[in-house]
């Protein structure tokens, strides 16, 4: 009689460790379901907690001439009326910012003048580029109007800035803010900074770095000292 044909045994269970999904019991498939839930759902959020508008650039942006002495920080915008110059008296209350003769340089004396407030020091390069063209500027302007008050920053005595002005020659109003009281109010965080008002006292213009006799002709026309009309020949 013929041997029954041999039937082999079946196959032992496939281990648990081996029917496993990607992770722990889930599949690829199912992950990556789970995974595009998740990114829709943020876009979702997304777009409903996005702001209206953008929220507004802080200040003005800085020239790359420009000598950083601190953050950039949100600055005075234009449509502001300038703060007074105030620093702190002795007693520690307000006191008027005081010019190298010691006479307060106030900003209420100036109503009616177009007012260039340009924040500096004598040792900072960029400065001392421009020098020239404020000493130039003022002088084509002053009798126009124009009050120029530059106000020191970080000196280390007022004998300083008095040595610097005297030097150049400088016509107009210079002021040394050493405890840096004038410069705080305004928020300067940059060297120099040019601030226009009007003769009203409200900004005007607002400069982050030096400037040339182009660009402060235009400042200055932004407060109403525009090119002198000519006249026709008769």
């Amino acid at each position: 009689m013929p041997d029954a044909p041999r039937l082999d045994p079946p196959e032992p269970p496939e281990p648990a460790e081996t029917r496993r999904g990607l992770i722990g019991p889930f599949t690829g498939r199912q992950l990556a379901t789970a995974l595009g839930t998740v990114v829709i759902v943020a876009a979702i959020l997304a777009v409903v907690t996005a702001p209206i508008a953008a929220p507004p650039a802080p200040g003005i942006a800085p020239q790359p001439t420009q000598f950083a002495i601190g953050p950039a920080i949100e600055g005075l915008r234009v449509g502001d009326r300038a703060p007074e110059l105030q620093i702190v008296g002795t007693d520690g209350s307000p006191a008027p910012l005081l010019d190298l003769a010691g006479v307060p340089v106030r900003l209420a004396d100036l109503r009616g003048h177009p007012v260039w407030i340009s924040f500096w020091a004598s040792w900072c390069p960029p400065c001392q580029a421009e020098t020239p063209v404020l000493r130039e500027t003022f002088v084509a302007y002053h009798a126009r109007g124009l009050a120029l008050v530059a106000v020191s920053v970080q000196e280390s005595t007022v004998d300083d800035v008095r040595a610097y002005a005297a030097k150049y020659g400088l016509e107009y109003t210079v002021a040394a803010d050493l405890a840096g009281a004038v410069f705080r109010r305004y928020r300067v965080y940059g060297l120099p900074t040019q601030v226009f008002l009007d003769a009203n006292g409200i900004i005007r213009a607002i400069v982050q770095g030096p400037v040339n006799a182009e660009i402060a002709a235009a400042n200055l026309a932004l407060v109403g000292l525009g090119p002198e009309p000519t006249t026709g020949s008769p």
